[in-house]
């Protein structure tokens, strides 16, 4: 079997939308995420604070420097991961293609 990492893009004007159609946006995606898990094909997982929240370390000429704010600013953003078990790629994208939520980057965990 192998890992690939669901990468959930959040949607622009997610956070904007009233309380109830976000509501129904958090069952679909927790109906999803139940039937996967139980299935065996969710391995973890999780929603990620906003973007601004965000802290990066990077090297800068030899030292490691800590700045307030994302590593890139960019109209999309990583709003979740899912971490799956699938037998090969195309089962991947038959499960990124399931995902209610919206766009889905996949990527294969690398295996060492």
């Amino acid at each position: 079997m192998a890992q690939y990492v669901l990468l959930f893009i959040e949607q622009e004007g997610w956070k904007a939308q009233p309380k109830e159609a976000k509501g129904e946006g958090y069952a679909a995606i927790s109906k999803w995420w139940e039937d996967l898990s139980k299935k065996g094909i969710i391995k973890g997982g999780e929603e990620l604070q906003p973007m601004h929240t965000a802290t990066t370390v990077r090297r800068v000429n030899g030292s490691m420097k800590v700045t307030e704010g994302p590593f890139i600013e960019s109209k999309e953003h990583v709003g979740g991961f899912g971490m799956i078990e699938v037998p090969d790629l195309d089962a991947a994208i038959a499960v990124a293609k399931s995902w209610p939520g919206g766009d889905v980057e996949v990527r294969p965990i690398v295996v060492h």
